[in-house]
């Protein structure tokens, strides 16, 4: 692992660290000042708009494939013209960003119910024309992105996100109790968007040397890209469905207050979710690069990380996991609020199925990088449509709960099942050795785990202090246990250069 890697992985749990602690503070003054309705507009309003992300039909995920394939033949032209292409590409995508998320705006009712005012309806158009511009610009400035990554920069590329996770919220706070509410939130967090966009353009012009060039394009390779990016643009579609469709369902069926309790659940799922592809998405280049070579162990080699990268994941998801099963709900009582803690349980529907599924992302990469990703995405979208079904039909019966129920159906079927099914038998990857190892950890979890049925069951916490004292001594013991009954020396090495 070289130093851009292990200090990129690094840099993004301290980034992921901050992000959490400053949600601890600008979360509830968030809610407060907002209150449930308009911080229910505020989301819903990013759940729609988020949609338009989808008109980037997977392109930028494909980037590192082809750059890889240049960059084997050391074909620096090939390269120009492949960032050449891109930048057209994505900027023409982010001008029909801007006019559908415009389009969208003026008719903000149709997503709406009766139950929300004419004030609030004005609202939800303001967020969403600046969210709109926001991701408009997101586009062609994410090709730039894409070169520091394919480059390994990842410690310029993190320090650079943890200057973005502490600016937007402090100076949104500031916009808050300034009276601004959640129009100066979305314009502060536009504004910083852009100035990250900019400096990520300077370091690739002035740092990397970056070059693109616009002549003789090759087109012929804009087809390849097309069909190859058509199934990952599948898969965003299908994140959007799981992920963002919900509250959408919500919004339109109950209210702005069931949005606002989903959107507290969401917020813990996806930091859930950025524990697992923190440690992914720093291994991409290397992936392509090894299915690019022609090694004959390459797929050996790809087994191998795949069960490497998953144990570390897996271990550290499973503190979180069973740590917030056994405080989670105090949490979030105390955190967002009593009115909250239904939140409580949908979180657990959310991250519960998505835990195995988190610990083998890297398979998506390989399966990128191998060209066999068609199949998840035709799995997942068929699970996906049913999850929209059900998630509708359950809503009508069991309100905001429903909902959520009708995405863990899907994640089980589809995410674990199905997929792991297609690992052993068409990606030749070992799953069953990776269950192995998952059963292993799970196994020299059990003690940390009666400790924490026990301090929850016998331990009534009546204060903060407590609170944490409870999570830093059910968190050292997991820790202990780990250390020592389930890594390897390989992973122990890793621990001890970390503290070196």
């Amino acid at each position: 692992m070289n130093k851009q890697i292990k200090f990129g992985i690094i840099l993004q749990y301290a980034q992921m660290f901050l992000s959490i602690l400053i949600s601890l503070i600008y979360t509830p003054v968030m809610l407060k000042i907002l209150g449930q309705s308009e911080y229910g507009i505020y989301n819903l309003a990013s759940s729609i708009i988020s949609y338009l992300s989808l008109l980037s039909l997977g392109f930028g995920s494909s980037y590192m494939r082809f750059y890889s394939r240049y960059k084997a033949k050391d074909d620096i032209e090939g390269i120009k013209k492949l960032n050449g292409l891109y930048l057209i590409v994505f900027s023409l995508i982010g001008l029909v960003t801007l006019v559908s998320g415009l389009f969208l705006s003026n008719n903000v009712s149709v997503f709406f119910n009766s139950t929300y005012s004419y004030n609030d309806l004005h609202i939800a158009k303001i967020l969403m024309i600046f969210l709109s511009i926001n991701l408009a610009v997101s586009f062609p400035a994410s090709v730039f992105v894409s070169y520091v990554t394919s480059q390994e920069k990842f410690i310029f590329q993190k320090i650079v996100n943890i200057g973005k996770t502490i600016l937007s919220p402090i100076l949104s706070v500031v916009l808050l109790f300034m009276g601004h509410g959640s129009i100066g939130m979305v314009v502060i967090t536009t504004v910083i968007s852009l100035v990250v966009d900019l400096i990520n353009v300077i370091y690739c012009f002035k740092k990397l040397d970056m070059k693109i060039s616009f002549i003789k394009l090759d087109y012929k390779l804009l087809k390849e890209i097309a069909i190859f990016s058509a199934f990952i643009a599948m898969n965003q579609v299908i994140d959007q469905i799981n992920w963002q469709t919900d509250k959408i369902i919500l919004g339109k069926m109950i209210s702005g207050s069931a949005v606002a309790v989903y959107a507290v659940a969401s917020t813990i799922n996806t930091m859930y979710i950025n524990f697992s592809t923190a440690i992914a998405h720093v291994f991409e280049p290397k992936i392509n690069l090894i299915e690019s070579s022609n090694d004959e162990r390459k797929d050996d080699k790809l087994n191998s990380l795949f069960i490497k990268v998953g144990r570390i994941q897996y271990m550290i998801l499973l503190l979180i996991l069973s740590g917030f099963v056994f405080f989670g709900k105090y949490f979030i009582i105390k955190w967002a609020g009593e009115e909250y803690e239904l939140s409580y349980y949908i979180t657990l529907l959310l991250i519960v199925p998505a835990t195995i599924s988190l610990c083998q992302n890297i398979g998506l990469s390989i399966q990128r990088a191998k060209n066999k990703h068609q199949f998840r995405s035709i799995a997942y979208l068929i699970m996906a449509i049913l999850n929209i079904i059900i998630s509708i039909f359950l809503t009508k019966w069991l309100g905001t709960v429903g909902a959520a129920i009708g995405t863990t159906i899907s994640i089980l079927l589809a995410n674990i099942l199905v997929m792991n099914i297609y690992y052993q038998k068409k990606m030749n990857i070992n799953v069953i050795d990776f269950w192995k190892n998952i059963f292993k950890i799970t196994g020299a979890a059990v003690i940390p785990f009666f400790l924490g049925i026990l301090l929850n069951r016998f331990v009534f916490i009546n204060s903060i202090w407590l609170f944490f004292i409870l999570v830093l001594s059910y968190s050292l013991v997991y820790l202990i246990f780990i250390y020592l009954f389930a890594m390897n020396k390989e992973e122990k090495s890793y621990i001890t250069k970390i503290f070196k």
